[in-house]
């Protein structure tokens, strides 16, 4: 049950993930600030996500 629970819980935190990276590339944002996120939500996607929540390009 655990396991499932789990999955479904990655799921749902990857394709919020992949809905930031996303949105960051049809952002208004220059070329090199696009690249810099996407990076920052890959490499780090809880830390990169909260803050580029916070911090990140609007629109």
């Amino acid at each position: 049950m655990g396991l499932e629970v789990g999955g479904l819980l990655g799921l749902i935190w990857l394709i919020i993930v992949i809905w930031a990276v996303v949105k960051v590339a049809k952002s208004g944002a220059g070329p090199i600030s696009k690249l810099l996120w996407i990076l920052i939500l890959l490499i780090f996607p809880v830390v990169g996500l909260i803050v580029w929540l916070l911090l990140g390009p609007k629109g």
